[in-house]
């Protein structure tokens, strides 16, 4: 009996040791030591390099598969089979992020893209770089930088996401099932090869240039709707047009606006860029309708970086998108949809363009960033990182490193937060609903747009990182009775790190803000 006790003992002992140890590995740092705290502000005014690259990081030698039930999930139990490209008789498919698991691409519809400018004042070279991806976690983001120090002379890089849902998983959290990682990581290296390239293809194309900058308010309105109240959206479109000073041709385009290039939906398993692909497509190479030119392409290299998604920002099948010249009605999702939304969002900044922009010839960039600790309060994110579907390392017990920064260059002014902040932390309108889980007055406050300086104000979220919904503490609302009359729970909370990410996020966005002023 006392021997049977010692064995139970120690077997306990080293079962909780073993836990111990897998613990600490899943959630070890993955870059000890690092932080960011950069400040940098321009001693003068004058001429500024620019330059562009982009390089296609669309998958490819991957199995296909037949969805039998149209069901948009992988289930060989009911008829559906793979295409077993490689033939090595097992099923080798990219997972695509977004909507739900075990949903595998069957093919390309249109290509990724990594898509980049880097920017160089003689003092400070910036490099920022958009990748068609639902997100890019900061440790993914921080190896980068590393991985180009010797490479390229950047004194900050940006990274960001489209957080477009046909892409595939970099996340880990749409594999075949909840506990399987949906990361391929060839497919990883190669996004992250697609970064380096695209980089050094811009850097290599650096040149004297001049600004151009142009913002309309609502006509993209109609687009995009807000699936939670308050009914606060991002829906205006602001463009940066870079000219080559000596050509006097355009060098590349910024396009921000908010909303998530999810148009095709959760039944589509076609790899797809979205909406922003022919977007940027026509802003590149002009509108033809009926064999004659609407509008010439203005060339060079398109951006698509998007705002604040949060709310959720969204083009759902029931929103109907029209043809802006032919009229045609789509209220499916569809590659046609897509087309027809990227078409009106083409028109309406070439129209805008028109109708005059703010030019800018001497410019000086001024940058802040700086590293913030966020707390990872959501337990099936934990649960996800511990059983390794969800890569990301602790800088302290339940705590993460991430990044929040703020840069201007002429009469524009740019902010980026990581992750799908909600629009009325940017352009105003939190509120505090009876129901909310805290009771209190709106935390994030003032709005983060109505600080940002010069008269063109950049957003872009998922930069630097994903972690999720921004959701304002006020309206924070996991448990009844549920605000606006709700009857269950809205969709946000869950995919969100915790109520306290978005006062942490204002707070330090404030910062900058106040420093760069």
């Amino acid at each position: 009996m006392k021997k049977f006790l010692k064995l139970s003992i120690l077997l306990l002992v080293i079962l909780f040791l073993v836990g111990v140890i897998y613990t600490w590995h899943q959630f070890e740092d993955r870059h000890p030591e690092y932080s960011l705290d950069l400040n940098i502000k321009a001693t003068s005014k004058g001429t500024v390099q620019a330059g562009f690259g982009k390089t296609d990081i669309t998958p490819a030698h991957f199995d296909t598969w037949t969805d039998v039930s149209g069901n948009a999930r992988y289930k060989p139990k009911e008829g559906d089979t793979f295409d077993d490209l490689n033939g090595n008789g097992k099923f080798d498919p990219i997972w695509l992020a977004g909507f739900s698991q075990n949903k595998p691409a069957s093919g390309v519809n249109d290509p990724l893209w990594a898509r980049t400018m880097i920017l160089d004042d003689g003092q400070t070279r910036l490099g920022m770089c958009v990748i068609d991806m639902i997100g890019f976690g900061h440790d993914d983001v921080v190896s980068v930088r590393k991985r180009i120090q010797e490479k390229l002379n950047l004194h900050y890089l940006i990274i960001s996401s489209t957080h477009v849902h046909s892409s595939p998983d970099l996340m880990g959290l749409w594999g075949p099932n909840p506990y399987t990682s949906g990361i391929n990581e060839e497919y990883r290296e190669q996004v992250i090869q697609g970064i380096i390239s695209s980089l050094e293809a811009a850097q290599k194309d650096l040149e004297p240039s001049y600004f151009k900058f142009a913002i309309n308010e609502m006509d993209a309105l109609p687009l995009v709707g807000d699936t939670r109240d308050p009914q606060v959206l991002d829906e205006g479109i602001r463009v940066m047009q870079v000219m080559s000073l000596s050509g006097n041709q355009t060098k590349g385009t910024i396009l921000n606006w908010g909303n998530h290039p999810e148009t095709l939906w959760s039944g589509n398993t076609l790899i797809s860029s979205d909406f922003p692909h022919y977007w940027r497509e026509y802003m590149e190479n002009g509108i033809y309708q009926s064999d004659s030119m609407v509008h010439q392409g203005l060339g060079g290299v398109a951006i698509f970086m998007n705002g604040a998604l949060g709310g959720l920002m969204t083009t759902r099948p029931n929103i109907p998108i029209i043809h802006p010249y032919t009229g045609e009605f789509f209220d499916t999702a569809n590659d046609g949809k897509i087309k027809a939304q990227g078409l009106a969002l083409a028109k309406i900044t070439f129209e805008t363009m028109q109708q005059g922009m703010l030019e800018t010839r001497e410019a000086g960039i001024n940058l802040r960033a700086k590293t913030v600790e966020l707390a990872m309060a959501n337990n099936l994110f934990r649960l996800a990182a511990w059983i390794g579907i969800f890569d990301r390392g602790f800088i302290r017990w339940g705590h993460i490193r991430s990044e929040v920064s703020a840069w201007t260059i002429g009469p524009a002014s740019f902010v980026h937060v990581p992750g799908e902040l909600y629009p009325e932390i940017l352009n105003g309108g939190v509120e505090s609903p009876e129901g909310g889980d805290y009771g209190i007055e709106p935390v994030e406050v003032p709005s983060i747009r109505s600080q940002m300086p010069g008269r063109i104000r950049f957003f872009s979220g998922m930069s630097n990182d994903m972690i999720g919904y921004i959701v304002p503490k006020s309206q924070w609302d996991e448990k009844p009775p549920y605000t606006y009359g709700r009857e269950s729970a809205p969709y946000g909370e869950i995919n969100s790190l915790g109520p306290e990410t978005a006062p942490t996020i204002h707070r330090s966005v404030m910062e900058l803000l106040d420093e760069l002023k």
